[in-house]
């Protein structure tokens, strides 16, 4: 059955968390969001006869004004989507079809999916061995039969951990490395408290961020983007911030997203004060069994390095996140279909150059922000 167009927050959310893999980026929340910021949303829905869900797509695009030729072009970007059973070939084909339509309907220079379907995953700490996902490399060759490419720009994580949220608190504790419930057992006993947060510390959670962000070396947007981001998702029940304190003193914070049955790490802050107090570590777990307890299945923790290699800059993430005893997965990746190839190298060579000025100007303005 041909894909329809969904335009109610209700009905699409039902859709799609009904399928597997749902992920938040696909919510309407997070097409809302988007809309805000240079995206319309799209939101198409497959169904079988009795109307159930099959497959769901957001599709956000934007339209691009490129000199001397104009604003008549766009991009079109489904982050982690999209959502299907990806072992039903005629399923795949299907959509795959609709998307080529709805590129070309849309005088699009090129489509990006980017499911997040695991190709492989490895459980740490046992005998770093992968497992192969048997329908991935399947995937890959449909995706080529059907003129998709493996993206060279990236959007989101290719790889993350996923820890298993079934288990229960004292297996997930013993599962974890040594030094890791050592150091959550040390935060605790060297006074550092967690409480839950609310919109009303997004100024704390912002400042803090912006610290990380000059810290560690990465951009982050204007507190603009954050406040409706963070504040829009909390007020809709969908996040949740953890603030770390000792003596009553802020000193990091995690906000957790919630949609399906998973929790998502996507943000995280900290400041120089009493880090060898461990204060991350219990934010994480205090997170963990939130998340447990609020009927997630699977705790994301949202980012890895593409290989399991010390010399990745990620490594570092590596080493704290594996040592709470999630998976190391390995994910397809984002794909191309391109329809206009010489609008595409330019797009995909020109832009990186831009977003480099832009991140440079944007460490500037953050470092502006904390020494004010």
């Amino acid at each position: 059955m041909p894909a329809v167009m969904i335009s109610d927050r209700a009905h699409w959310n039902s859709a799609v968390t009904s399928l597997p893999n749902a992920h938040l980026l696909q919510s309407w929340e997070w097409g809302e969001l988007k809309s805000k910021y240079g995206w319309d949303a799209h939101r198409l829905l497959w169904t079988n006869e009795r109307g159930s869900p099959l497959a769901a797509a957001q599709i956000l695009q934007r339209n691009l004004s490129l000199p001397g030729i104009g604003n008549r072009f766009s991009i079109l970007y489904c982050p982690r989507g999209p959502v299907l059973n990806w072992s039903e070939s005629a399923l795949l084909s299907q959509v795959l079809t609709d998307l080529h339509n709805f590129t070309s309907d849309t005088s699009a220079i090129f489509f990006k999916i980017d499911p997040g379907l695991p190709l492989s995953s490895t459980e740490v700490g046992v005998d770093q061995t992968p497992v192969e996902n048997p329908s991935g490399q399947d995937v890959v060759d449909a995706l080529k039969e059907n003129g998709w490419r493996a993206s060279v720009e990236q959007i989101q994580f290719r790889n993350t951990f996923l820890l298993d949220l079934s288990k229960s608190e004292d297996t997930l504790l013993a599962e974890m490395k040594q030094k890791t419930r050592y150091n959550i057992r040390l935060a605790a006993r060297q006074g550092v408290s967690v409480r839950l947060g609310d919109i009303h510390d997004f100024d704390l959670l912002y400042r803090m961020y912006a610290e990380t962000s000059v810290r560690d070396g990465f951009a982050i947007r204007n507190s603009a983007y954050y406040h409706d981001t963070w504040g829009s998702f909390i007020q809709a029940g969908l996040a949740q911030p953890f603030i770390a304190q000792v003596n009553e003193s802020p000193v990091a914070a995690v906000i957790i997203y919630t949609y399906a049955d998973t929790a998502l790490y996507m943000h995280g802050m900290s400041r120089d004060q009493h880090r060898k107090k461990m204060p991350n570590y219990l934010l994480q777990w205090e997170a963990i069994r939130w998340a447990k307890q609020h009927g997630c299945r699977t705790y994301d923790f949202w980012g890895a390095p593409e290989t399991i290699d010390p010399e990745d800059p990620l490594w570092g993430l590596y080493r704290f996140k594996s040592g709470f005893g999630a998976r190391f997965v390995c994910s397809l990746g984002a794909w191309d279909y391109v329809t206009k190839p010489f609008l595409y190298w330019i797009y995909t060579v020109g832009k990186p150059k831009v977003l480099d000025l832009m991140r440079m100007r944007g460490k500037r303005k953050t470092q502006q922000i904390i020494t004010a």
